[in-house]
């Protein structure tokens, strides 16, 4: 019988994650059905739209359900099946959640989908090539839908979503400035992943002294912006954005823990005619393979690069994700199972 660890939401947060809303559990996995495969999972995919559906709020998804393994994405490997659609050995993508295994309905269409690790690793297929890598794909090209020559603003630079953003704005012709926390986290944004500067927001305390930053790193000003976090970097943009400008709302991490987030001058919206949209990439299915195929010849070569951070076992997913919500992980964050 194949013992499994599980991560479960025990508890909605008060404010901050912290490590006593989980709890690590052990079940046996029953014996696989007619049409079922087991998949054993090499990585999880820890994300900061996690956050949100921890609450029980209202939002674009129904909250993950007390009691139940945490919601997530994963990469693995099938090691046994019972489904005339999958056999032994593929590897697959899905949403496997936080535990080492998953029992899968084989013959349902999308509950896995099978990818080619041969040149392209297990890991990256849950970021540069995954979920996140479509989430910039997405709201840069269909959302700011960028114009070569233009300068184009990327919050959280050096995370998953926020380094294939700027990587894909220069790839259309664009000058991509970033903002990010720490000098190596700027030193990699430029120097791994071709932005044209990169400002430290840790060096800037206020929104005035931040919006100074965007303005001398944007001296013909702002084009088109990808949000990832909000609050005063947002403030900051919009004060350097140019007519017509686009921004793409992608996350909101400065409110994760569920403050409210003033905008401190709407008036610029009007004024300067911006258009401002949120978006929630697995709303747009329909654009995921057009957006996988770019992804991955850029990745094959070498054209798109990325970055990981990796934690090894499922019983340090809690910490890691709690170091992710405050900016601790450099790129994409993964929890390692085998």
């Amino acid at each position: 019988m194949t013992r499994n660890r599980q991560i479960l939401l025990v508890a909605r947060p008060l404010g901050a994650v912290a490590a006593d809303n989980f709890r690590l559990v052990e079940t046996e996995l029953p014996a696989l059905a007619d049409g079922q495969v087991l998949v054993r999972h090499h990585y999880l995919s820890l994300d900061p739209y996690m956050r949100g559906r921890m609450d029980a709020g209202e939002s674009y998804a129904e909250p993950q359900a007390l009691g139940e393994v945490m919601i997530g994405g994963t990469a693995g490997e099938i090691v046994a099946s019972r489904s005339d659609r999958h056999r032994v050995g593929e590897r697959v993508v899905g949403m496997g959640g936080w535990q080492e295994y998953q029992i899968v309905d084989g013959e349902c269409p999308g509950a896995l989908r099978r990818v080619d690790s041969t040149l392209i690793p297990l890991s990256a297929y849950l970021g540069a090539v995954g979920m996140p890598g479509v989430t910039a794909w997405y709201g840069l090209q269909q959302l700011i839908a960028p114009r070569p020559g233009e300068t184009i603003v990327v919050s959280a630079a050096s995370g998953a979503v926020g380094s294939a953003v700027g990587q894909l704005a220069r790839l259309r012709g664009c000058r991509a400035v970033g903002i990010a926390g720490g000098p190596e986290k700027c030193r990699a944004a430029v120097e791994e992943f071709g932005f044209s500067a990169c400002i430290d927001h840790r060096l800037h305390g206020d929104t005035r002294s931040l919006a100074a930053a965007v303005a001398a790193a944007c001296p013909d000003g702002v084009d088109g912006h990808f949000e990832n976090v909000g609050g005063r970097v947002l403030d900051a943009v919009l004060r350097r954005c140019n007519p017509f400008a686009r921004i793409a709302i992608c996350g909101l991490i400065a409110g994760y823990d569920g403050q409210a987030i003033p905008l401190r001058e709407p008036q610029l919206i009007l004024l300067r005619r911006l258009k401002l949209q949120g978006f929630i990439v697995s709303e747009h299915l329909d654009f995921w393979p057009q957006a996988l195929r770019e992804l991955g010849e850029l990745f094959t070569s070498g054209r798109l690069r990325h970055r990981e951070s990796i934690v090894h076992g499922i019983e340090n997913a809690a910490a890691a994700f709690i170091g992710l919500l405050h900016g601790q992980n450099f790129g994409k964050q993964l929890v390692r199972l085998v």
